[in-house]
């Protein structure tokens, strides 16, 4: 018994030394301020390893900039987030913003209102847009609340709108709506991903959107594995977005 308990709580560590570099660590409460930016990056870098990013507001960068300044953790901002309006130079203006302030990646949501009403070149002028803004500056990673859209082959045509518009990650959910991340709309967009892969266009996938658990956020990396191959999940082209999850990592790894 003991043996068996050993081996799994071996596996759990591997697994989570494995997760631990893939997470975009997560806060986008209205009420964060500068305390609470500087309390989650204390967890950004630690013993174990570090987070491939900080996510928060584009107010907030600045604050993260400073508080990761002797680490290469990525500050992500927020763009056109939660409710992925229509208003493409106020997206574009709000990620160029970001980037100003220092932001390296910015997580924009697409206009997924507009999509869904049969306006499809909302979102595709708003993804090119926001490209426009971060250049070659930062990466631009486009959510596209698949909860919402919910029918695979529509999440399907909206990731492939994003990727025609530069996408450089495809992003599940803002975690404002529900569901957030679900196994079916990431499969849909790790489909889209491979398609966009086999015409020379690399494109990453993040799942966000009420992951809390190590088997949650595994049964994600599985499912990019499965089509890309055993331990093809990098950084560069996979992430984990979530706040509670660092906890458990941390308690399995410490």
């Amino acid at each position: 018994m003991s043996s068996s308990h050993d081996a799994i709580g071996s596996a759990r560590a591997s697994l989570a030394r494995r997760l631990l570099p893939l997470v975009d660590l997560t806060s986008l409460n209205e009420s964060d301020d500068a305390a609470t930016i500087v309390k989650l990056s204390s967890l950004a870098h630690t013993p174990a390893g570090r987070v491939a990013a900080l996510c928060t507001w584009g107010r907030l960068v600045a604050v993260a900039r400073a508080a990761l300044r002797d680490s290469e953790i990525a500050v992500a901002a927020v763009a056109n987030f939660p409710t992925g309006a229509a208003d493409v130079e106020a997206a574009a203006a709000e990620t160029a913003a970001a980037i100003a302030a220092g932001a390296g990646e910015v997580d924009v949501v697409f206009p997924y209102r507009e999509f869904l009403a049969g306006r499809p070149e909302i979102g595709l002028q708003l993804v090119r847009a926001c490209r426009a803004a971060c250049g070659e500056r930062a990466l631009l990673k486009v959510i596209l609340e698949t909860g919402q859209i919910a029918a695979p082959e529509r999440i399907r045509r909206a990731a492939e709108i994003a990727i025609e518009g530069g996408a450089q990650f495809l992003k599940t959910s803002t975690g404002k709506t529900d569901p957030g991340a679900t196994p079916q709309a990431a499969a849909a967009l790790i489909a889209a991903i491979g398609d966009a892969g086999s015409h020379g266009v690399r494109i990453g996938f993040k799942a966000s959107g009420g992951i809390r658990s190590i088997e949650q956020a595994q049964s994600y990396l599985r499912l990019y594995e499965d089509r890309f191959g055993a331990d093809s999940a990098r950084p560069e082209n996979f992430r984990i977005g979530a706040s509670a999850l660092i906890h458990e990592l941390l308690a399995q790894l410490q």
